[in-house]
């Protein structure tokens, strides 16, 4: 069966996820994790795309771009995708596949869908036990969104703008509110997203995926608000 083309639009909005050949651990210590964010920031000078939030574990990765323009999200993923491994196999002395495959990427629907996005990537470290809180895990987007450090990758406007888009302090405070307030639940919860991203093509509304729906995707898992 043909692979299904990616729908591709200025204003997209992306979950993408990548993992190891294997689940094989593609960070080996801490300047494995600043080459790949060095990859993000040049990627999204190359390409223009914001870059809503992400979090790096061991072996895999998320993040949530949002094309400004046409670029295809395959040509930025081939960029940072090959750069790092790469890079990754000249440092470790490795050979072979890096990476399991192509990426994986879901079209996301704005407000209440990236909102929850946002939260499950932020909270993927205590749900794999690296951390309790998600402020303590150096290796996300997290730390921007509560005001505990800069991060010139990541553009916070968007989902701090759906709490206070007067009062950025506030908004930090609401935010932290809305991701710790899931903490209890993370390790127990079937989590409707985690089901969406198995199945690769959308998180959204019935009537976002059909709209989108050009033509027929196998695979979209729909969920009504």
């Amino acid at each position: 069966m043909p692979r299904a083309q990616r729908v591709c639009f200025p204003g997209a909005l992306y979950h993408v996820h990548q993992r190891g050949n294997n689940k094989q651990d593609i960070f080996i210590d801490d300047i494995d994790r600043w080459h790949i964010l060095k990859l993000f920031l040049e990627s999204k000078k190359k390409f223009d795309y914001m870059l809503h939030c992400y979090a790096l574990m061991k072996n895999h990765f998320h993040i949530t771009i949002e094309t400004l323009n046409t670029t295809p999200i395959s040509k930025v993923m081939h960029y940072i995708d090959t750069g790092y491994a790469t890079y990754f196999n000249a440092r470790h002395n490795k050979n072979g596949h890096l990476f399991q495959g192509r990426f994986k990427a879901a079209l996301v629907e704005k407000d209440y869908y990236l909102l929850e996005l946002s939260r499950y990537i932020h909270l993927n470290p205590v749900k794999a036990g690296f951390v309790s809180l998600p402020e303590d895990y150096s290796w996300s987007s997290y730390g921007a969104y509560i005001g505990r450090r800069k991060d010139i990758l990541v553009d916070i406007d968007t989902l701090l703008g759906y709490f206070d888009a007067n009062n950025r302090v506030r908004a930090q405070q609401e935010y932290k509110k809305f991701v710790e307030s899931a903490i209890s639940s993370v390790l127990v919860k079937k989590d409707w997203i985690a089901e969406n991203l198995k199945r690769r093509r959308f998180i959204g509304s019935v009537d976002f995926v059909k709209n989108h729906l050009a033509e027929e995707v196998p695979g979209a898992c729909l969920k009504s608000a």
